[in-house]
């Protein structure tokens, strides 16, 4: 399987030695029909096509996932994962054995030369439930997920070491013809979900490229087992004394595996520098520079190349693109796996209004504009820090060498050198915001388009029952939200009859009270009586208001599935 990472054409996977792990291996399967019928197919049974398969189970929409290879992915491959995944995992009831296996990191070091220059750590507190990152391998979340699919095999069928080899878009469906372990089958689609990768078949069908910039730097990954006491951080360095010249960064995975990842030179052969005998004395080099003086073993080698691409536009009719199929985002920063996760979990919630009948399809267009702009925003953060870790000509080579120079001295300058975490991102001018969201009234708390905050809070639920719960995980699959913050009676009857008109379209609202006007949710929420914020089924904030009338949150609801104009008031 292609390394996430790599550019397209990049075939180097290099495999030393088997991993200390059971791989997931395909389930026996009822042999395909020359000709199937399902309404909605995944090609790509990575962590994108599994995610998105998941969120659709939960909400009672049945998929066919096509994967070509017959096993989860091989190298650890995307690595970090982050708090905003972790919190979309928790909600699809995946994130168990992911947090019970993954390594929980808040920071990072960075070295120049053989000098700490930086040393970050990433925003958390005690109102937070999840760590800002753990580092688990990909296989691993590939694995995680398809167990957490086997509980709803009624609805989803993994088709493994099956292979796309056309596509075809009529008006009403979507033809694949594929290759599977029993011949050759043809699929026919309501809708199509491409999670293909890089070298996406699908978007290749459509006469669809990839748009922006391919940076000439050129990383060797490459997975370690090592037994070492170091702590889990990102650490960072330039121009080691092991590597002169280079960049090289190094994580702590699961099961004493350490991944490392170095920059080739400009003159450097990429087809020589992967094989074993180039990179194992590279490997050696550092590990001794740093004092890890135990026995390794090299078990994994793959090539990279950063790229900063993306379609203009995730939708093509009846096929939805998503994680490297659709952008292809430096690994600074972590945002590749994290970025993937997010577009399934934002596809998923309005593919399945769509196809349940309570949204039209041009609540599609909604997903491919909102994920386009976060392609974006993240394609720019990671620019950022792919010009500074992989300079593209001398100007940036020589303004990197300065502000390394001068870190240790000057505090000021270490922002420059921080790898930018990824983040959630904030929708704040999607058409699915209410337009008429009061955000002057509040000083603090999320703003429409942004994510849910995490903190805990006793809440009180519909059903009455009450309960310590954290306010982000009031969210649930296919389902909107009110959290309101105290308020007498006229503000939960507003609230009561907003939940019964929109029952009567086939519209779930859950309805959450938070009384105690004490508690850290009310500070950080800027709350008071009556203050009430409306949800979208992905944790995003549709709007909020001092106080909200049952015909304004009917009003915004049925707006954020038939996506008015953005300007638009009623």
């Amino acid at each position: 399987k292609e390394p996430s990472p790599s550019a397209p054409g990049n075939p180097v996977d290099i495999r030393l030695k088997p991993y200390p792990f059971a791989f997931v291996r395909r389930h026996a399967m009822a042999p395909l029909a020359p000709h199937t019928r399902c309404r909605v197919a995944i090609v790509g049974g990575g962590v994108g096509g599994l995610t998105a398969a998941l969120a659709l189970a939960i909400q009672g929409i049945a998929a066919l996932v096509i994967e070509a290879d017959d096993t989860v992915c091989f190298g650890s491959r995307a690595i970090c994962i982050s708090r905003r995944s972790l919190e979309i995992l928790e909600r699809l009831g995946a994130v168990g054995p992911i947090l019970a296996k993954g390594l929980a990191w808040q920071g990072g070091r960075s070295f120049y030369r053989d000098r700490e220059v930086l040393h970050f750590t990433m925003p958390d507190d005690a109102n937070q439930k999840l760590p800002p990152m753990i580092n688990i391998q990909q296989y691993y979340l590939e694995e995680y997920l398809v167990e957490a699919l086997a509980a709803h095999s009624d609805l989803i069928d993994i088709r493994w070491g099956t292979r796309v080899v056309g596509v075809r878009q009529g008006a009403t469906s979507v033809v694949l013809e594929v290759e599977a372990p029993e011949g050759p089958a043809r699929i026919e689609a309501d809708w199509v979900i491409a999670t293909d990768g890089g070298r996406s078949l699908v978007r290749e069908s459509q006469g669809m490229a990839l748009e922006g910039t391919a940076y000439e730097g050129r990383y060797v990954i490459a997975d370690i087992e090592l037994d070492s006491d170091r702590p889990t951080e990102r650490l960072a360095w330039f121009d080691p004394p092991s590597n002169p010249g280079s960049t090289l960064l190094m994580h702590r995975q699961p099961d004493s595996i350490w991944r490392i990842d170095y920059q080739l030179g400009e003159d450097e052969d990429a087809v020589r520098a992967v094989k074993p005998e180039s990179v194992l004395p590279r490997i050696q080099a550092h590990l001794e520079m740093m004092g890890e003086r135990g026995a390794w073993q090299p078990l994994w080698i793959s090539l990279y190349r950063a790229n900063a691409l993306s379609l203009p536009s995730y939708r093509a009719k009846r096929i939805l693109f998503a994680g490297d199929a659709a952008h292809l985002v430096p690994i600074f920063g972590v945002r590749g796996a994290n970025s993937t996760i997010d577009d399934a979990d934002n596809l998923a919630w309005k593919l399945a209004c769509v196809l349940k009948g309570a949204a039209p399809a041009t609540l599609l267009d909604s997903y491919s504009e909102e994920r386009v702009y976060a392609a974006r925003e993240n394609l720019k953060q990671g620019m950022k820090s792919t010009e500074f870790m992989a300079p593209p000509n001398f100007a940036f080579r020589h303004f990197r060498e300065a502000v390394l120079e001068l870190a240790g001295d000057t505090p000021a300058l270490r922002t420059l050198i921080n790898p930018r975490q990824s983040t959630a991102i904030r929708y704040a001018d999607s058409r699915l915001v209410a337009p008429d969201s009061a955000e002057e009234e509040f000083a603090a708390g999320p703003a429409a388009g942004a994510v849910l905050a995490a903190v805990p809070a006793q809440v009180t639920r519909q059903d009455g029952t009450s309960s310590a719960s954290f306010v982000a995980d009031l969210v649930a699959p296919g389902r909107f939200l009110l959290v309101q913050f105290g308020g007498g009676d006229a503000a939960r009857e507003h609230a009561w009859a907003a939940r019964s008109v929109l029952a009567e379209e086939a519209i779930a609202l859950d309805v959450a009270f938070v009384a105690d006007a004490a508690s850290a949710a009310w500070a950080l929420y800027d709350a008071a009586p009556a203050a009430s914020y409306l949800v979208r089924p992905d944790g995003h904030v549709i709007g909020r208001w001092r106080q909200a009338a049952s015909e304004l949150l009917v009003r915004s609801v049925r707006r954020s599935l038939t996506t008015l104009p953005r300007l638009e008031t009623t």
